[in-house]
């Protein structure tokens, strides 16, 4: 199918300054266990092209699902026709741009290999973990499932581009939802939004920790049931990977998007409080912040070779021992920013949800840098604070700025001793000065690879998926309240 499609797109009179075919192909399958039930298996395969054409300054496209020759030359009249519509009169020129015509090709872990995706044997394996949640009546509902993910593109340019990508991912989650006295809680593994994405292929079931969570996810769940609130007051706090996740996804990521920066996003998802005049110059965080973009890692859910732009895609700081040196920026939006007198660096991260999106400005793989410190060490460190672990909820401004964030699980620590479990836990900050109270970074060891498949950004709307290693950190003078103090 790929040949064929180049033949037909090398075939076409473009006759325009630019011209290029993005293919993509999507297949999903998800596997569900609720309450002991096998729930229907979920299937789907998607597949299209996008035309993108810049002739004479102007800036078109068009998307078709009809792969014929018909269909990919109706997709670039109307994407011509578009990009003759805006020449001229678009607040911005597109002769300002080099498109790349990059070659090559990215596979992701395991993409060049079967998978071993047994339906039968991964739906007993997600029983066996169900019913493992059973170990309370107070247990009142709990669930199961692994959903597969598999990605082909092939970027084509009129230069002579020619980029084919494949990857797959495998994403397991469960969750246990304990009941009393008017009261419920919620304990899951990596998150109730599919925290665990990574590409591979089964071996993520394994580093997931699927595997005997059943039990485990449920006696957590009860634990946090006869809980005390977690307490209030400014105080240490200490972040698992799986609430850092969230944390740099909303307090970094979407601040630093360059489209929000020049105000694209303010009519849906905001404004950014991070402005053009601050990069190379602001405090982001304290010394021990080193923040990266690193689609290169291969086992994070957003790695790849190319942006959906052609750009080449590799490893750069945003935010190095705290101050703020890259926005997340394709190529067009920094073309933008020099053409405001503010120029940046950005890095290829021009990206789009499917076939029938526009490439804009999202975040790939963002990470924070380990540190040097041992899970006993950062523990050992704080003198009165709480651990918290693995996101509930969530609520930003509309600057992403000033934040509130809440947790499935924490614990109380004392005298640089982990104490008992506390339920509702939950903190509030400032994204501007939050990072400055990062006062200890964890190593290698306590760092995990997380991810979330449901970012959304764009009218109209692009869900996206993401990824965040990260390893611990520990807040210093964070507010902190539980459930009655909210």
């Amino acid at each position: 199918m790929l040949k064929t499609l180049e033949q037909r797109f090398r075939a076409l009179e473009s006759g325009v300054d630019f011209c290029s075919l993005r293919f993509v192909e999507e297949e999903t399958e998800s596997l569900a266990v609720r309450q002991n039930i096998p729930q229907p298996v979920g299937r789907s395969l998607d597949r299209g092209v996008m035309i993108t054409v810049m002739h004479q300054g102007g800036y078109g496209y068009a998307a078709t699902p009809d792969l014929s020759d018909a269909g990919i030359t109706a997709a670039f009249e109307r994407a011509k026709a578009w990009a003759l519509a805006t020449a001229h009169r678009s607040v911005f020129d597109y002769r300002q741009i080099a498109p790349p015509n990059p070659t090559g090709r990215y596979l992701g872990p395991t993409a060049d290999q079967p998978l071993n995706w047994h339906r039968k044997d991964l739906m007993a394996l997600l029983m066996d973990e169900s019913r493992a949640c059973q170990i309370d009546e107070r247990i009142v509902d709990w669930g199961a499932n692994v959903d597969r993910l598999e990605v082909r593109q092939l970027y084509l340019t009129s230069g002579g581009g020619a980029v084919e990508q494949h990857y797959r991912a495998v994403i397991p989650s469960l969750s246990a939802t304990a009941f009393a006295d008017g009261d419920s809680q919620t304990r899951s593994l990596g998150g109730q939004y599919n925290g665990y994405c990574r590409q591979g292929g089964m071996e993520v079931l394994a580093q997931s920790g699927l595997y005997g969570a059943g039990k485990r996810v449920a006696d957590e769940a009860l634990q946090l049931l006869l809980a005390p609130n977690c307490p209030s007051g400014n105080m240490d706090l200490l972040l698992m990977p799986s609430q850092m996740m969230l944390q740099i996804h909303e307090s970094i990521g979407h601040p630093l998007e360059l489209d929000r920066i020049l105000g694209d996003e303010r009519n849906y998802a905001g404004t950014s409080f991070v402005s053009l005049d601050m990069f190379g110059e602001y405090r982001y965080g304290s010394p021990l912040l080193n923040v990266t973009y690193d689609p290169s890692r291969s086992n994070e859910f957003a790695a790849y070779g190319w942006d959906d732009d052609g750009n080449a895609a590799e490893k750069a700081f945003l935010i190095r021992d705290g101050m703020l040196e890259r926005p997340l920026g394709g190529a067009i939006s920094q073309a933008r920013a020099a053409a405001e007198g503010k120029p940046v660096q950005g890095v290829a991260n021009s990206r789009s949800s499917n076939w029938n999106r526009a490439p804009i400005d999202r975040m790939a793989n963002l990470n924070v840098e380990a540190g040097d410190k041992t899970l006993d060490e950062l523990i050992g460190g704080i003198e009165h604070g709480v651990l918290m672990d693995t996101n509930v909820s969530w609520s930003i401004d509309d600057s992403r700025n000033k934040f509130q964030f809440s947790c499935e699980w924490g614990q109380v620590i004392e005298n640089g001793q982990l104490k008992g479990v506390v339920k509702n836990p939950g903190y509030r900050g400032i994204s501007a000065t939050f990072w400055r109270a990062l006062k200890a970074v964890g190593n290698g060891a306590t760092d995990d690879v997380m991810g979330t498949p449901y970012c959304g950004k764009g009218e109209p709307n692009q869900v996206i998926r993401v990824g965040h290693a990260s390893p611990a950190c520990v807040f210093g003078n964070i507010e902190v309240f539980g459930g009655e103090g909210a």
